[in-house]
């Protein structure tokens, strides 16, 4: 082992590293803020572009997420052995220039490839965002570190819902996505000139081997873990149950229960956002806690919180009244992300230094995948079936019979992963 002791860290402070871990907190916040946009959008999208269900259903999720996933393996190879501040910057100005022009788009395949462009462009968000904060922060405070840092999913989807449902009630749905879509850019140049670009392995007094690993040997050691791929697929269930909810609860309000997009703006990013921010920020810092005693804790954390979610799903689908629906999505809210700041802990405890922002891709690419493209495509898909026999409640019934499932079925993997973790991050590589 090589000493690092005489390399000027950038990190030494604690300050330095909050601060950071603050920055690309709020470009995570704004990645799901552009994200979720569309979803409080989209019924004034669909009645104005005249879009089925199935449409809405592919541009929020399937389409977006090939694109995202596709895109993101070839980034964070770059990440390994680049400069991650500098790609993340690079890739936060490109998903707001693309979340601008959305608004300017007349037909269902102009805003597709505005949405595409969106996807490219926050596939270079996580990934290498991931690898830094490992590299600021010490294997016990990880989880912490990566709950802290999944927050910005809640606080993203707060500012999605708040902005986008008053900004579309005032000023209509194309305003809202130029409105949104700028500030990230200004936030780019932050990022750059304020954030400098840790030095890898220094806090672990590790030293990154000159080679930058392939895709294909970090796979490799990633499908020799049966801890990972259980993990992955129980993230992956978990993220199909969650993006279900978060892409199509505003149209379940608005079609079921005839909330206006400012009012139920305002209440789900109450809900979602505060209260899912306190969720993933909490279950970090508690599987920290626990994983000092026993690293299972780790896959246990997400299993309790499936187990708690999954009978409140039906409350909130088969409430008669919109304000009871509403209370029923409190807990299921706080605890949707209740799975990430562990899971990500635990891949990048798994690989090589050079390996984090890829490990952290190949996660996303198979969370996304399953979860981001064929949670909300499916859910839209069943909606249009259920259509001719419930109408306007086809909708209440698809989410109603996919999200529990989803979420049962991510409590076995992560069960499964429980079994095998402490053995695979024994094996770890240096």
């Amino acid at each position: 082992m090589n000493s690092t002791n005489e390399i000027t860290d950038p990190y030494s402070s604690s300050r330095a590293a909050y601060y950071t871990l603050g920055v690309l907190t709020i470009v995570y916040s704004v990645n799901f803020i552009d994200r979720q946009l569309l979803a409080i959008l989209q019924e004034s999208i669909k009645a104005d572009l005249l879009l089925s269900d199935g449409q809405l259903g592919l541009l929020t999720g399937f389409a977006f997420a090939l694109f995202y996933v596709t895109a993101g393996l070839p980034i964070a190879s770059w990440a390994d052995r680049g400069n991650r501040r500098n790609i993340v910057a690079i890739s936060l100005g490109l998903w707001s220039f693309m979340t601008a022009i959305s608004g300017l788009a007349q037909n269902y395949l102009q805003l597709l490839l505005a949405r595409i462009g969106v996807g490219v462009g926050e596939a270079g968000g996580s990934p290498p965002s991931h690898s830094m904060i490992s590299d600021i922060f010490s294997p016990e405070k990880r989880a912490g570190a990566f709950g802290f840092y999944s927050a910005g999913i809640s606080i993203g989807i707060l500012f999605g819902f708040l902005f986008g449902g008053w900004l579309n009630e005032f000023f209509g749905w194309r305003v809202a996505f130029f409105v949104v879509g700028v500030p990230g850019i200004l936030l780019a140049l932050v990022l750059r000139f304020t954030v400098a670009e840790p030095i890898r392995g220094l806090k672990e007094n590790r030293q990154a081997s000159a080679e930058s690993p392939s895709v294909g040997s970090v796979l490799k050691l990633l499908m020799s873990r049966p801890a990972f791929i259980f993990m992955a697929l129980g993230a992956a269930m978990n993220a199909f149950a969650g993006y279900s909810t978060a892409n199509w609860i505003a149209s379940f309000m608005i079609r079921s229960h005839g909330m206006p997009t400012g009012e139920l703006g305002t209440w789900l990013a109450l809900i979602i956002g505060v209260g899912g921010a306190i969720g993933v920020v909490g279950s970090g810092v508690f599987a920290d806690h626990m994983g000092k005693r026993d690293k299972r804790w780790y896959m246990w954390v997400a299993v309790l919180a499936c187990a708690i979610s999954a009978p409140l799903q039906f409350g909130i689908f088969m409430a008669d009244s919109a304000y009871v629906a509403l209370g029923f999505l409190v807990i299921p809210a706080m605890l949707s992300n209740a799975y990430l700041g562990a899971t990500l802990a635990t891949t990048h405890s798994l690989v090589g230094l050079k390996m984090r922002a890829l490990s952290s891709a190949i996660l996303f690419f198979i969370l996304n995948l399953i979860g981001l493209g064929m949670g909300p495509t499916s859910v839209g898909l069943m909606s249009d079936f259920l259509a001719p026999t419930y109408g306007a409640e086809s909708l209440r019934y698809a989410l109603m019979f996919i999200v529990p499932v989803a979420l049962i079925m991510s409590a076995g993997f992560y069960l499964i992963a429980a079994h095998y973790v402490r053995g695979d991050l024994e094996r770890a590589p240096d």
